[in-house]
């Protein structure tokens, strides 16, 4: 008879990579193992050899030659005229070797072995690419898109392990198709099922994080710490460094000559506005240099209820908010501070663009009043509510809560 042939069995499991030889021969020899224990009721005296080169194993039962009538328990015993026809020259007290055949067992143990293999080198799969991708979180990886959904996107790793983008994780311009390259940080894994999923973000601020340290290496050497990201992914980023050493300038570092460093992370983020600023504890400097670029007059802390009021030219508080009101949004965010900014303007000679209101007064109402050659407070005010109600589309109750809000500039 010949030995237990299992290279069909072995070849559906050779694509598993995450599994070393050793690992495999273990699997093997357990599943084996726990079938003698199953049919003998233990496997102490057995030996399991398994030769993944071959595709094939052998198992060994060892018994003691004892006297005919003798034998208590066959697993372990095995009587002399039983002995002398594996071997005529065995005496009793002695131990025999047989080898057993796949033949010697059922179909339906055979087929309960290879079930087992199966679900074990599965379950230890899993368990690797869960232990793996847990030590990873946080780290920046790179994979090819394999399939894109409306809601996430299957990427593949080097190694043919699958990981997730969710949408929420995408930066809202990011296109892909199938067979693309994408970076992203891991972002977290979980179980579900007992299946490992691996959800990875372009949308985390680790993620920029991650490409400063491979962009700048006085980042990655600990020169330079970055000491806090903000971000509205795809439209503006705002990062606080610091440097432990006097000789290096942290922004200068991080921008590189001529934006050599940043441009690159800048064109990986879809070209998302970054401002690095310098970390400072002075709390007014500090959100001074966070509402870059808008250049600050003046400001007052309230240490209680974190709020600074922040008073600026009238030609900077555009700048300040930024489009979509994102650079004020996140340098708050930032310095930890509810900020309100306001104009601070002499009423006897300046005028203010009509466009500096855009933080008060909504887009599409300024543009009608742009319309009719109103492009700034003054030249609004000095016409009376009912040409202006003529001359727009404009209701009289908005015109009214216009002119009160230009008016209060003034005062």
């Amino acid at each position: 008879m010949e030995n237990i042939n299992l290279v069909e069995t072995f070849s559906e499991f050779k694509e598993f990579k995450n599994i070393d030889r050793e690992t495999m021969m273990r699997i093997l020899e357990d599943v084996f193992r726990s079938m003698l224990t199953k049919k003998y009721g233990e496997d102490s005296n057995f030996d399991v050899i398994v030769n993944i080169d071959r595709g094939d194993l052998e198992i060994w039962h060892y018994r003691e030659i004892v006297e005919d009538g003798e034998v208590e328990d066959p697993n372990i015993q095995i009587a002399y005229s039983d002995a002398i026809k594996i071997e005529p020259d065995f005496e009793v007290g002695e131990e025999v070797s047989e080898q057993i055949f796949l033949a010697d067992f059922g179909r339906r143990e055979i087929l309960s072995i290879r079930q087992n293999l199966a679900s074990k080198i599965m379950d230890y799969e899993k368990d690797t690419i869960f232990k793996k991708y847990k030590e990873k979180v946080g780290e920046v990886i790179t994979g090819e898109v394999y399939q894109v959904w409306k809601k996430e996107i299957l990427v593949l790793d080097d190694e043919g392990i699958e990981l997730i983008l969710p949408k929420s994780e995408q930066i809202p311009s990011d296109y892909f198709k199938k067979g693309d390259t994408i970076r992203a940080v891991v972002s977290k894994v979980d179980l579900r099922n007992n299946n490992p999923v691996i959800i990875l973000s372009r949308t985390s601020p680790v993620f920029l994080e991650r490409l400063f340290e491979s962009e700048v290496p006085e980042i990655f050497d600990g020169l330079i710490t970055i000491k806090n990201i903000v971000r509205v992914p795809g439209e503006r980023a705002k990062v606080a460094v610091e440097s432990y050493d006097d000789r290096i300038d942290p922004v200068g570092a991080c921008v590189g000559m001529k934006g050599s460093r940043i441009h690159g992370i800048v064109r990986e983020l879809r070209n998302e506005n970054i401002d690095v600023i310098n970390y400072t504890t002075n709390k007014t400097l500090y959100i001074q240099r966070a509402l870059s670029p808008a250049k600050v007059s003046n400001i007052h802390i309230n240490e209680d209820n974190k709020r600074a009021d922040v008073y600026m030219k009238p030609d900077q508080v555009s700048l300040a908010i930024g489009k979509g009101g994102f650079n004020i949004r996140l340098a708050g965010q930032l310095t930890g501070y509810e900020i309100d900014v306001y104009r601070d303007t002499d009423s006897n000679s300046e005028d203010v663009a009509l466009q500096d209101f855009s933080d008060e007064i909504d887009q599409w109402i300024i543009d009608e009043l742009k319309n009719i050659g109103c492009d700034t407070a003054k030249s609004v005010l000095e016409l009376d509510t009912q040409e202006l109600v003529d001359r727009t589309d404009l209701e009289e109750e908005t015109i009214m809560e216009v002119v009160n809000i230009l008016k209060a500039e003034f005062e």
